[in-house]
């Protein structure tokens, strides 16, 4: 299956239909006067979450989106039809993006929730809306308006309550297999998550989280390297980070400077993002014997200054995977009740949420310009003169930020 969590389409709302010139004429009747009806209005265009859906593949060939134009209007005063909405239904967790403006238009958070973006055109008038006593035979009619037409960005977010984050190969596939029913690909070799996975634990009866495994990032993501970047706007809406950290790295490398990248990596991407809750996840404990865990453990932690909880746990053997996910649900129904209780600090969550929104968009915008630029030969912004020629039609042709992976 693929899964496409970026598009760029076009929608075009369906014109409002003409007004109608037209006199009665029947037998016996002399001057009957005018009765031309009015056109009918264009269809307008929707967007609808549904919770069916968890990819934006839909929109991946069929990118242009046209409304029904509203009829004309007819004689004896009959109005015309109007034309039927168009409704596009897209996963819970997408935002709709004006591409030319880059406002966001809305999200989409919600199944069954509706979206308004492209407004069909007004009806034209026919001419017996112009009689009066001084013009009886008017003769005017007015044309229907055209309908809305929009370049729209489809931006996808998976909603998690709580999202993993790490190196490739750090375990966090594993651990998503270990707590829940969701069955991402692991094997005993080196690889990396190609495409976002949820899973729902449950803790006790009535009790549960979703939890969102990303591709694994590496050094350079900020700047565009790997997959993982693509990927980090899917953590922007959850609660909690799982910061994964495989303690016996396969190629002997240290720990505290694969859980070092991650840190630096994410704060180059959205400061914002960084600074939401975080809690340091040591894997793989079995791979080492228990008298050099404190030792890890005080190395990671020592090198970045971490001040957060911490747990050791082994995936694969579902040790210390219990005690983590009883205290996430725990975190998460306090956060709730202080959300409630505590104007002040779901104030506070509210702004940092638009703020890492907002830079995560930015960073993701600035990487696409980057690569235009290299399409069109120029290595920097700074390179363009007066003269440079940009070729729209190259642009145009691309998919843009489309992110499209294939799952086995």
């Amino acid at each position: 299956m693929k899964f496409v969590d970026e598009v760029s389409i076009r929608v075009k709302a369906g014109d409002g239909g003409n007004g109608c010139m037209s006199f009665r004429r029947e037998k016996f009747i002399e001057n009957g006067g005018p009765n031309g009806g009015d056109g009918g209005d264009g269809g307008s265009i929707y967007m609808v979450a549904d919770e069916n859906l968890n990819t934006l593949v839909d929109y991946r060939y069929t990118r242009h989106f046209d409304a029904e134009r509203g009829s004309n209007g007819g004689s004896t005063d009959c109005t015309g039809k109007k034309g039927e909405d168009l409704f596009l239904r897209v996963p819970v967790g997408t935002t709709v993006i004006d591409s030319s403006t880059q406002e966001v238009i809305g999200d989409l958070v919600k199944a069954g929730q509706r979206l308004l973006v492209a407004h069909g055109g007004w009806h034209g008038l026919g001419n017996t809306r112009f009689k009066s006593s001084t013009n009886r035979a008017p003769r005017q009619t007015t044309p229907g308006k055209p309908g809305e037409q929009r370049d729209l960005k489809l931006e996808m977010k998976v909603l998690a309550d709580v999202g993993l984050l790490g190196l490739p190969n750090a375990g966090k596939s594993t651990f998503i297999r270990s707590v829940s029913a969701a069955k991402p690909k692991v094997a005993d070799y080196p690889f990396t998550t190609l495409v976002p996975n949820l899973g729902v634990v449950s803790v006790d009866r009535w009790k549960s989280f979703v939890v969102a495994d990303i591709p694994g990032l590496i050094e350079g993501a900020s700047d565009g390297a790997g997959l993982g970047i693509r990927f980090l706007k899917h953590l922007a809406r959850t609660r909690l980070l799982l910061h994964l950290v495989d303690m016996a790295p396969i190629d002997e490398s240290s720990a505290a400077d694969a859980a070092e990248v991650i840190v630096n990596e994410l704060a180059k991407f959205s400061p914002s993002l960084a600074e939401r809750d975080r809690w340091l996840v040591l894997n793989k404990c079995d791979t080492l014997l228990e008298e050099e865990h404190e030792a890890r453990v005080k190395e990671v932690v020592d090198r970045l200054e971490w001040e957060g909880p911490v747990y050791v746990i082994s995936a694969i053997a579902k040790e210390g995977t219990e005690r983590l996910s009883r205290d996430i649900m725990r975190y998460l129904e306090d956060r709730a009740d202080r959300l409630a209780s505590d104007p002040a600090y779901a104030e506070a969550l509210s702004d940092l949420d638009q703020r890492i929104e907002d830079e995560a968009r930015a960073q993701l915008q600035a990487l696409d310009d980057q690569r235009a630029l290299r399409r069109s030969g120029v290595k920097s912004v700074h390179d363009i003169g007066d003269d440079f020629d940009w070729d729209e039609e190259d642009v145009e042709d691309e998919d843009g930020p489309e992110i499209i992976y294939v799952r086995d």
